[in-house]
């Protein structure tokens, strides 16, 4: 990669622990060494027998379960889930799960400047960033707010063991797509360079190998690993028309939020390869392929993953508002933003062809 010597890298404080069994081994002393007694456990339904053990774990210094994290936070869930904090007399959060118990964690530490644990079970990255979002009125809304960094992070690689194989390929393409959109950002810099490098190999690697073999939990350890330098990317850049796409299909469409990251991605790179060579030949390198869309393309399909938006019920009617709503909104791209471009990106997602 070509060295820049105008950059600047501010490194964002937090603990990160990862070991096998570390979510009921770990999280009490994270806790502890945070001064907490009495924090609320929060989760999603799916994962309330998961946030339960770590409630467990947790004593005396559990204030309670709140099982009520959605997908994309939608406000209403958000003000809840606040109200429930402030009524138990938390002192902190521990969210236990995916990207929505996560980003429920999130809205309550943004409100009440708790301080928040998170326990991660899938791979999205949420965990290793300063951003939130919160879905109102049929819009996503994100931001960032150091409030909403957690202080810790704890890995365990058998939290992810009940991951099912196509959350797990699509989950680890989410925070592929982290990295991707990091190295190409307006302020990246060369130490993000090399992990968001070092993070798609990581997943590229562990991906396949979690598809073959579910219990392999050398291959979970790696993808938390990989999930760990993706989201690090996601917190210390700007993401670009990759993200600003998923959150619109996610906010206005309510299209899931991995399988959408994983069909959108190859189509995001590909519009912005011509303007982004660096970021070509640094994920060259870690994919191994002389053409890096078409590789993850290849790979998302080769792991079963969905390849169409059509696959995800957004309509080719919706594909027109969806440009104009992602046109409309400014943000950071390595290639200009227009109408016709996302339009022609959006209508080769939807068809699910080979970029």
């Amino acid at each position: 990669m070509t060295f820049t010597g105008d950059f600047t890298y501010e490194s964002r404080p937090g603990r990160v622990v990862l070991r096998p069994g570390a979510a009921v081994t770990a999280t009490p002393g994270e806790v502890e060494l945070l001064g907490l007694r009495r924090v609320l456990v929060v989760c999603g339904s799916r994962g309330e027998a998961v946030a339960r053990r770590v409630a467990d774990a947790l004593g005396d210094s559990c204030a309670g379960l709140h099982a009520e994290a959605r997908m994309h936070v939608p406000v209403e869930v958000a003000d809840r889930a606040v109200a429930v904090a402030r009524a138990a007399g938390a002192d902190g959060v521990v969210a236990v799960g995916g990207g929505s118990s996560i980003g429920l964690g999130k809205a309550i530490a943004l409100r009440t400047a708790l301080p928040l644990i998170a326990v991660p079970s899938t791979y999205s990255g949420s965990e290793m960033t300063p951003v939130w979002g919160l879905t109102e009125g049929g819009a996503k809304r994100t931001g960032r707010d150091p409030r909403v960094q957690p202080r810790s992070v704890v890995y365990d690689p058998e939290l992810t063991l009940s991951l099912p194989v196509p959350l797990t390929v699509t989950s680890g393409v989410n925070a592929l797509a982290h990295a991707v959109e990091a190295l190409y950002a307006p302020d990246t810099s060369p130490l993000i360079a090399l992990m968001a490098e070092e993070g798609v190999r990581a997943m590229a690697q562990a991906l396949p190998l979690l598809a073959s073999n579910p219990e392999d939990l050398d291959a979970r350890g790696r993808a938390l690993y990989a999930a760990w330098l993706c989201g690090t990317c996601l917190g210390a850049t700007t993401m670009g028309l990759h993200h600003k796409l998923c959150h619109v299909l996610g906010g206005t469409f309510g299209l899931p939020h991995a399988e959408t990251h994983t069909i959108v991605l190859p189509y995001a790179l590909a519009y912005n390869a011509p303007a982004a060579p660096d970021a070509l030949t640094a994920l060259g390198r870690a994919l191994d392929a002389d053409d890096p869309p078409g590789a993850l393309w290849d790979l998302a399909g080769r792991l079963g993953a969905p390849r169409s938006l059509a696959e995800l019920g957004l309509h080719e009617t919706d594909l027109a508002e969806a440009a104009v709503q992602v046109a409309g909104q400014p943000y950071a791209n390595p290639r200009p933003v227009t109408v016709d471009g996302v339009r022609a990106v959006l209508r080769a997602a939807h068809e699910g062809r080979r970029p």
